[in-house]
Order: structure tokens, then C-alpha cells, then sequence
């Protein structure tokens, strides 16, 4: 039997962290889908109302505009169809995790993901 094709999913990784970021954009785009990095927060919430990504990795600590800053606009803009969205943090305690869930992100992931983790769980989304 063969296995289904992967579809293609949008990816927004939004993180102050170039290299990070970058990399992680690389590693999806290599596994067919199309990945498109972000900054800063500003410019992660202008990106995700452009390009509708159907799941977006979040850093929580930026500066200017943070990661639950971003969530709770993406969050209150009814108006555009809803990506999953990851928190995407060396911040691994329990306030946090407390934080992300109250904040409407639907995982957190803790840095440094295991990069096969993250393909996995892009190409299990659904389409929307």
C-alpha cells in the first residue's frame, strides 16, 4: 500500500534569533513545504495576515513586541483563518506553560526542538 504524498503547509517562524530562525525555515522548505521567517514580532504578525501560514513557531521572548503579544493579536483578528500556533521557548517552567495555554497557543515547544519533531508535527496539521 502506498503511503499518501505530504501536502505542503505555510510555516511562519517568527524569532529574534536569525540563525534560529533561518535554519528552521531551511529544514521545512527541504521537506517541501513553504517556510518564511520573521524577526521581530511586528513584523511576524504583518507576515502571518499576508502569507495565512497554517502553523506559526513563535519565540516567546523578543523585544518590542513578545511572542504572547503576537499570539493575542493573531488570537483577536477573527477576520483571517486561524494557524496553529507553537510557542517556541527555552522557557520551560510551569508559569510559562501556564501562560502559553491561557494565551490561545495550542503547544509549547521547548528550544532546542528535535528538529524531526518539528517536521512530524507540520505535516500532521490539517489543511484549513
Amino acid at each position: 500500500m502506498m503511503s499518501s504524498p505530504i501536502l505542503p503547509k505555510r510555516v511562519l517562524v517568527i524569532d529574534d534569533n536569525y540563525d534560529a530562525a533561518d535554519l528552521i525555515a531551511e529544514l521545512l522548505q527541504i521537506h517541501g513545504h513553504d517556510a518564511v521567517t520573521a524577526y521581530s514580532g511586528m513584523d511576524g504578525l504583518n507576515k502571518a495576515f499576508s502569507f495565512a501560514p497554517h502553523l506559526v513557531l513563535l519565540d516567546l521572548g523578543m523585544p518590542g513586541m513578545d511572542g504572547f503579544a503576537v499570539a493575542a493579536s493573531l488570537r483577536g483578528n477573527t477576520a483571517y483563518p486561524q494557524p496553529y500556533l507553537v510557542a517556541y521557548t527555552a522557557w520551560n517552567d510551569v508559569a510559562t506553560k501556564d501562560r502559553v495555554r491561557a494565551s490561545g497557543f495550542d503547544r509549547h515547544m521547548t528550544k532546542p526542538a528535535n528538529f524531526q519533531e518539528i517536521v512530524e508535527l507540520v505535516q500532521q496539521l490539517p489543511y484549513h
